[in-house]
């Protein structure tokens, strides 16, 4: 007698895995992002507008630093030399290093200078800055008007090297 046997009789079943759809998966989001990853750099300049977000809640006893048109340092209200800032935050926030700095900075001051301070702020421990500027005024309209009063200056976002 003379036996066929049908494929249904011995089941085979695949145990392999068919990884091809996911090497090409990969590669196309390879291919993205090595397209797109150049465009992430920006390399132009750019004068920086005010904000008219809601500002943030501030603290009860907040220290602001400034940085003035001379380039001076001051401290709250009183001025201070860049040598002192370490020891005069150490005393303005009694010894908090996470207590977050408003830093402020007059508009003629240059990005290098502005840069320079808050290296000086992370060498001597205080990585909480927040940027100050003033809120609801749009750049047009800060020509003819006058200054807004200190209560109406809110902090900005942590810059980059700020942890939250």
């Amino acid at each position: 007698m003379i036996r066929m046997r049908h494929t249904d009789e011995s089941p085979h079943e695949a145990s392999e895995i068919n990884v091809t759809p996911f090497i090409d998966v990969m590669l196309v989001l390879l291919v993205i992002f090595m397209v797109t990853a150049p465009l992430t750099t920006v390399n132009v300049p750019v004068d920086l507008p005010s904000s008219s977000e809601k500002p943030t809640p501030r603290p009860d006893d907040p220290v602001f630093l400034t940085v003035k048109a001379d380039h001076g340092l001051a401290l709250g209200e009183d001025d201070i030399s860049t040598d002192a800032l370490p020891g005069a935050l150490e005393s303005a926030t009694k010894g908090n290093k996470d207590e977050r700095i408003f830093l402020r900075a007059d508009k003629t001051v240059d990005y290098g200078t502005l840069m320079g301070v808050m290296d000086k702020l992370r060498s001597a421990g205080y990585l909480k800055v927040a940027l100050v500027n003033l809120q609801g005024q749009e750049e047009g309209s800060e020509a003819g008007s006058t200054p807004a009063p200190s209560g109406n200056a809110a902090p900005a976002a942590p810059t980059s090297g700020a942890t939250p």
